[in-house]
């Protein structure tokens, strides 16, 4: 399993807090991560290397 972190994106590009999701690989995370994107937009990073960034749902 792979450590993952997803990342809530502000506005102005800023951080606000994460997630930690363990999971097998990159598909898995995205879909897991996909339920976090409601309320501001989010990018996953498996250690340094950035895998997706979603937009909010809710816009």
């Amino acid at each position: 399993m792979a450590r993952y972190r997803v990342y809530a994106v502000q506005f102005d590009g800023n951080f606000d807090g994460y997630e930690t999701l363990s999971c097998s690989d990159d598909v898995e995370a995205i879909g897991e991560a996909q339920r976090l994107a409601n309320n501001s937009a989010i990018e996953i990073w498996s250690g340094e290397r950035f895998v997706a960034r979603m937009e909010c749902k809710s816009k």
